[in-house]
C-alpha cells in the first residue's frame, strides 16, 4: 500500500544518511526538484529507535514476571545496557507475544499466555515504563495471543478460545488502548465443522477488507486443559468490515514434505495485497484470492527443518527465524510466488531464534529465542539493497566480550529475582 511504500522509502533514505550514502554530504545551493523531493522524504524519515522493550519470564517462577527497558541507541556510550524493569506481580504467566511494533499512543499490549491474560504497558516514557492494568477475558473470549494495530488505532486480538476453560474456536476482539472491548467475532465455520481453529496470529489488509488468521493451539503444546485435541492445519479469512469468516482453508502439502502443516504467522507484504504465510514446519505459502469470495493457498517455499516462528517484512525481504538451523534467513520476494533465499545470519550452537521485531528507522532487528536456548538478546542488521544480513556486535553487555545481552543474570532494576527468558521485544521512540 502507499503507506507502507512511504515507510519503505523512508527506511532506506535513513540508512543511506547514516551510512555517508549520497543524501548525507553537503547539497549545492537550488537543489534540482528530486533533490527537494529527497529532502521532504528526509524529511519525513523516522529517526533510529532508542530503546528496547522485552517482555520476560522469571525462569524459575519464583518471582514476578517483567518488561525490560534496554538502551539501543547506537549514539549511547551504553549501548546494550539495561535501564529499567516494572514487574506486572505476577509469576508464571508464560510472558509471550507483544504488539511486532511500538504504536505511536505509546500503549503496548503484551501477552501471559499461561495466565490467559493480557497486560498493558505505558511506554510514552520508555525510560519510565508503568503497568497500565491486565485483563483476561474480552467480549467472551479468552487466551489472547497476538495483538495488530487497526487503522483507527485500536487493537485486533487473536482469542484461542471462549470461557474458562478454553473451550475452541475462539475469535478476534477489536480494542481499545484502555482494555474496553469495541466489537468481535466468532471463529466458528459452519462450512468447516470438523476443523480444530484456535485464532493464533492475523496480518491485516486494510484496503481489501480483509484480515488472515492463522490456526494453532498453544494450549495443547503446554499441555492446557480444555478444548480439543489435536493438530490445526487451517488459515482463515476474515472480512475486516463486520469480523466474519468468508473461508477456512486447509494448507496443502509443501512438495516432498509429510503433509503435516502447522500455520504460524502471516504478514501483509509491501504491496498491501498480499499475504504470506509462514508455518511451524518451515513453509512458506501465499493466500490466493484474497480480494475474492474464493481464497486459498498455495507453498511457495520450505525454508527445511522445523520451529519456524516470527517473519519480520523489510521492503523487499522477507525475513525468518529458522531455529533448526540456529539462523535467521531473509529471501527477496519481489515474486511473491518465488521467493529467493539471499541471506543466513547464524546465531551459533547455543541459539534459537524465534522472535524477531525491525526497526523502521535503522534497518535493525532483534532477535529473540526461543527459550529453549541461551536467554539471549541479540541485534541484527539488513542491507536494504541486497538482503545482506549480518550481526550488530556493537549491541551487547557493558564489558563482555560477546555480542548479544544476556538475561541469564542475577540482578535487575527491580530486585535479585534471578534468570530470566525474554520473549517478545519491540524497538522504542525514535525522538
Amino acid at each position: 500500500m502507499a503507506e507502507g511504500r512511504k515507510r519503505t522509502n523512508a527506511l532506506a533514505l535513513a540508512l543511506a544518511v547514516a551510512c555517508g550514502g549520497p543524501e548525507s554530504g553537503p547539497r549545492a545551493a537550488g537543489p534540482e526538484e528530486g533533490e527537494r523531493e529527497a529532502v521532504a522524504d528526509d524529511a519525513r524519515a523516522p529517526a533510529p529507535a532508542r530503546r528496547i522493550v522485552a517482555w520476560a519470564g522469571d525462569v524459575d517462577r519464583a518471582d514476578s514476571d517483567f518488561l525490560a527497558v534496554l538502551d539501543a541507541d547506537p549514539e549511547s556510550p551504553g549501548y546494550g545496557s539495561m535501564i529499567a524493569t516494572v514487574p506486572v506481580d505476577r509469576r508464571g504467566t508464560h510472558p509471550h507475544h507483544t504488539e511486532h511494533r511500538m504504536p505511536p499512543g505509546g500503549t503496548l499490549f503484551t501477552n501471559g499466555f499461561m495466565a490467559g491474560a493480557t497486560f498493558r504497558f505505558d511506554l510514552s516514557d520508555a525510560d519510565a515504563p508503568r503497568l497500565l492494568g491486565s485483563f483476561e477475558e474480552a467480549a467472551g473470549f479468552t487466551f489472547p495471543h497476538s495483538y495488530e494495530r487497526l487503522p483507527n488505532g485500536n487493537v485486533l486480538a487473536t482469542f484461542q478460545g471462549r470461557g474458562p476453560d478454553n473451550v475452541d474456536p475462539g475469535g478476534l476482539v477489536e480494542i481499545d488502548d484502555s482494555g474496553t472491548a469495541i466489537r468481535s467475532g466468532s471463529a466458528a465455520d459452519p462450512g468447516a465443522p470438523r476443523a480444530l481453529i484456535r485464532p493464533y496470529s492475523l496480518a491485516i489488509a486494510p484496503d481489501l477488507d480483509r484480515v488472515v488468521v492463522t490456526s494453532y493451539d498453544m494450549g495443547e503444546d503446554m499441555g492446557m486443559a480444555g478444548g480439543r485435541r489435536g493438530r490445526t492445519h487451517v488459515v482463515q479469512v476474515w472480512r475486516l468490515s463486520d469480523l466474519s469468516v468468508l473461508a477456512t482453508i486447509d494448507l496443502p502439502p509443501l512438495p516432498g514434505g509429510g503433509g503435516d502443516e502447522q500455520p504460524g504467522e502471516p504478514r501483509l507484504l509491501d504491496d498491501g495485497r498480499t499475504v504470506l504465510v509462514s508455518t511451524f514446519t518451515c513453509g512458506l505459502y501465499r493466500i490466493t484470492g484474497l480480494a475474492s469470495g474464493y481464497p486459498g493457498a498455495e507453498p511457495v517455499h520450505s525454508f527445511g527443518g522445523g520451529g519456524c516462528a516470527v517473519p519480520v517484512v523489510v521492503g523487499r525481504f522477507w525475513v525468518q527465524s529458522v531455529p533448526s538451523a540456529n539462523a535467521i534467513v531473509a529471501l527477496d520476494v519481489s515474486d511473491p510466488g518465488a521467493p529467493v533465499e539471499v541471506s543466513r545470519l547464524e546465531l551459533g550452537a547455543r541459539s534459537f531464534p524465534h522472535w524477531l521485531a525491525l526497526d523502521e528507522g535503522s534497518g535493525r532487528i532483534v532477535v529473540a529465542d526461543r527459550g529453549d536456548g541461551e536467554e539471549r538478546l541479540y541485534v541484527a542488521l539488513i542491507d536494504l539493497a541486497t538482503g545482506a544480513l549480518s550481526l550488530d556486535d556493537r549491541f551487547r553487555d557493558p564489558g563482555s566480550e560477546r555480542p548479544g545481552v544476556s538475561f541469564e543474570r542475577s540482578e535487575w532494576p527491580h530486585g535479585a529475582t534471578g534468570a530470566a527468558r525474554p520473549h517478545g521485544s519491540v524497538f522504542v521512540g525514535g525522538e
